[in-house]
């Protein structure tokens, strides 16, 4: 039976289309919103934390040059599991692929616990790989469900509240390493006792997934099926993956990818060198509040159906890009500086804020960069499985963008200067190419249908929904 809990009005006798004009009923903990909300702990225990740790600068550590290589290598093994991954959901399904991934984090941490507290650099290593191997499928499942189980006007905002829960990560992370080392003003690395409380949370990823609902058991007020499942042999869901990878609008997007993920190892790098302990960690707090309210603002903007989604996709692309141009220029002054005058900033020294600043808008802007090709990827996608594709393309291409700036971040030059300088002219490469798949979104060349698109919660009693919304 459902509980007193449960939204809107019956179905119509049949199960199948809202015949009274209204949202459906659904059980609370068959919900999205319930379903993004798992979602979103996993994020937060998973992901989350692993961001929590880098937001510190270099993972925690004085020096960034281990930990970048160590990421470089989770990256890279990302690039490769993301890539099987729908083949994977195809034995274990999308439940199966998500908590599968969580379980490679809570290594990755203990690896970054022990360097820090007795110097071991191979368990550093080690975790890295593992993490490598599980993320690139964490990575595939949770963007396909972020996309798929929301109902149509919905997606932006869930898509906001979900990733609020990574950034959730990092704030809870800033917060605890700024409590245990508010009084190191000097360089240096940070208090162990983080990561301990860190690798708890992260074992937790696993059990937060047990608690998510199987696609065909999502309850939706539109009435309509969640389907996310591979059928068929593995192999030729490979090859579509991969055919995919070469279709004219995902390579058009490329750059654009690059330039947005690129940045997460340069700006974690730049806090890691001229900052102080307990600057990273406020920079770590600070700029997830930052990241949270913007991204959230941003899924706000791009749910307005009531706007066209023309419209709402070349707005929030040029303001996007425009903001991003404009910070790039003032940290490539900035870095320019540093490699003369190398200081290290205090929230006490003279300066602190012009670079500390810059790090709080770089971190906004790969929030909103992030929760923006959800946004794309969503229009380009034809169908559910086709979701799945996608996801995997897009987080498979992440991880290669990001492999290549945590490695080429492990040389001193690259960390110091030539990451930004790489960052800024990634961007200006990225901007023509995206645009032109941008400029599609929402016209009479753009071949995706987009029934999904217009639909309001006020107009679903005027939906025909399909026969299989019938629930047991």
């Amino acid at each position: 039976m459902a509980s007193t809990a449960e939204q809107a009005v019956d179905n119509s006798e049949n199960g199948g289309a809202a015949a009274t004009g209204g949202p459906q009923r659904v059980r609370w903990y068959r919900s999205t919103f319930y379903n993004m909300t798992i979602l979103g702990l996993c994020n937060l225990a998973a992901p989350g934390i692993w961001t929590a740790m880098n937001s510190l600068g270099a993972g925690g550590a004085q020096r960034p040059y281990l930990v970048n290589t160590a990421n470089a290598l989770t990256f890279c093994l990302m690039v490769v599991s993301c890539w099987v991954s729908s083949a994977l959901v195809h034995y274990i399904g999308i439940k199966g692929a998500l908590i599968f991934g969580t379980v490679g984090y809570a290594p990755y941490a203990a690896g970054l616990y022990a360097n820090n507290r007795f110097g071991n650099e191979w368990l550093v290593i080690l975790g890295a790989a593992l993490c490598g191997i599980s993320a690139g499928v964490f990575w595939m499942a949770e963007a396909a469900i972020a996309i798929a189980y929301p109902e149509p006007w919905n997606r932006g905002k869930a898509l906001g509240y979900w990733l609020t829960y990574r950034l959730s990560g990092q704030i809870i992370g800033g917060a605890i390493n700024l409590g245990l080392n508010a009084d190191r003003s000097e360089a240096g690395k940070v208090s162990y006792t983080v990561f301990i409380i860190f690798i708890t949370i992260q074992a937790l990823g696993p059990f937060f997934g047990m608690l998510l609902t199987p696609p065909d058991k999502v309850e939706r007020l539109d009435g309509k099926k969640v389907k996310l499942e591979i059928e068929g042999n593995p192999w030729p869901e490979i090859k579509r993956t991969t055919k995919l990878f070469f279709t004219k609008n995902f390579l058009l997007i490329l750059f654009f990818i690059g330039q947005a993920v690129f940045s997460e190892a340069v700006f974690f790098t730049y806090l890691s060198l001229w900052f102080s302990v307990r600057a990273r960690a406020l920079g770590s707090f600070l700029s997830g509040i930052v990241a949270v309210t913007g991204g959230n603002l941003l899924g706000a903007w791009i749910d307005r159906t009531s706007i066209p989604l023309k419209i709402r996709a070349r707005y929030a692309f040029w303001v996007i890009v425009t903001l991003q141009g404009a910070w790039w220029t003032w940290a490539t002054v900035l870095v320019t500086r540093y490699h003369h005058t190398r200081p290290t900033y205090d929230w006490s020294t003279p300066g602190f804020g012009a670079g500390f600043g810059v790090f709080i808008f770089l971190t906004l802007g790969f929030q909103l960069n992030y929760l923006f090709l959800y946004f794309i990827v969503q229009n380009l996608s034809s169908d559910k499985q086709e979701v799945i594709r996608y996801s995997a393309i897009l987080r498979g291409a992440e991880s290669a963008w990001q492999a290549i700036s945590y490695g080429i971040g492990s040389q001193v030059i690259i960390a110091e200067v030539g990451g930004i300088y790489l960052n800024f002219g990634l961007w200006a490469v990225a901007i023509i190419p995206a645009w032109l798949v941008i400029r599609k979104l929402g016209t009479k060349d753009h071949d995706i249908s987009e029934t999904d698109e217009s639909e309001t919660p006020s107009e679903i009693g005027q939906v025909n929904v399909e026969a299989d919304t019938k629930r047991g």
